[in-house]
């Protein structure tokens, strides 16, 4: 009988919970093997190469002003070593997934099949038990809006809109994400209702149509007040943007982002009224 991805993490956690013995396929084990090492390989050579601005459909859900600036060479902000790492290990996390789906007997097919939706190209992720799917690692606080389903109105990152896109282009209604917390190691399956889908089509015209134009859209995000010093910071949603000082270059009478190093991270200043009493940081661009 056909199994159904409703009891995948069910059977996943059975791996390691059943007293059965399990006997993992070496024709799966090596197929891991393969893809952590191509992207281990990758992740170490590729950032060293400039990429040519191409739209794909995992874009398509970005804040106009980010695509803009992506489509154009805006200058990029380059990632440090261990947040390159931290990307390299999500995605062996999602190659283990994969793996997990496998031994667990569910229907994998398809994985990485290149879609078009408008013209525009992207590779979906795999589909399992006739379900597309989109593999997420994710931090314990982006994990639970996908493990309670927020991530339908709290989507940063424009996931939705991304699985809209290989939705269209697959012809196929039936789709959800699969995810991991990078620290607790749960896992969880969020399914998406069609009707919360987008035209990804729709979408695609319209980027297409502000790329036309000369200057970028507004600004994706205000900035917001911090605390009572009169100082303002980047929202949330720009302070994890490649082009934030791009962006911002106008902050603080022209000069640009101010980044002072705060015992909980580094906070991102676009006006500065009172000079925190904190090292500031001067290379991080």
């Amino acid at each position: 009988m056909a199994k159904s991805i409703d009891t995948l993490i069910e059977d996943i956690y059975g791996l390691f919970t059943n007293d059965e013995e399990i006997k993992v396929d070496k024709k799966h084990l090596d197929a891991f093997a393969e893809a952590v090492a191509s992207s281990v390989a990758s992740a170490i050579s590729e950032v060293r190469k400039p990429r040519e601005p191409s739209l794909r459909l995992s874009l398509i859900g970005h804040k106009d002003r980010k695509i803009w600036y992506e489509m154009n060479g805006a200058e990029k902000q380059q990632l440090s070593a261990p947040t390159l790492i931290k990307f390299l290990y999500g995605d062996i996390l999602e190659q283990l997934l994969i793996l997990f789906t496998k031994v667990a007997g569910h229907n994998i097919i398809e994985e990485q099949g290149e879609l078009t939706s408008n013209g525009v190209r992207g590779h979906k992720d795999a589909t399992i038990d006739g379900v597309l799917v989109d593999f997420k690692s994710a931090s314990p606080y982006s994990f639970k809006k996908f493990k309670d389903g927020s991530i339908l109105h709290d989507d940063p990152f424009g996931y939705i809109a991304q699985i809209s896109a290989y939705s269209d282009a697959d012809n196929n209604p039936n789709v959800g994400f699969v995810a991991i917390d990078k620290s607790s190691g749960e896992i969880c399956y969020c399914p998406i209702d069609d009707m919360d889908l987008i035209n990804s089509g729709n979408r695609i015209d319209e980027i297409r149509s502000f790329l036309e134009k000369d200057t970028p859209p507004e600004k994706c995000y205000d900035s917001v007040p911090d605390g009572s010093s009169g100082n303002h910071k980047l929202h949330i949603g720009c302070s994890f943007c490649d082009y934030k000082f791009t962006c911002w270059s106008d902050a603080n009478d022209g000069a640009g982002i101010r980044t002072f190093q705060y015992s909980n991270g580094p906070k991102h200043l676009v006006k500065v009224g009172k000079v925190p009493n904190v090292p500031e940081i001067t290379n991080d661009k």
